[in-house]
């Protein structure tokens, strides 16, 4: 069995994800999303999906990108 490097759980079934040659190992994607997943630069929240990248900052969506100044950016293909 292994252990999650996040909550400690020895799980049968867990899992490894290596990221810029740091390998960790989860019981949970809740887990690897909290230790890996990029938080949005102006919310905070995880950025699971694709996020809007600008100014070497991640954003959740187009919506939190324009509140912090990002310009022709949008949630939908016009």
């Amino acid at each position: 069995m292994a252990i999650c490097d996040v909550c400690g759980n020895d799980y049968d079934n867990a899992f490894k994800i290596t990221q810029a040659g740091k390998t960790l190992t989860f019981d949970s994607f809740e887990c690897a999303i909290q230790a890996m997943a990029p938080r949005c630069a102006h919310c905070q929240c995880h950025v699971i999906g694709h996020g809007v990248e600008a100014g070497g900052a991640v954003y959740c969506c187009a919506h939190c990108a324009k509140h912090s100044g990002v310009k022709g950016v949008s949630d939908r293909a016009a």
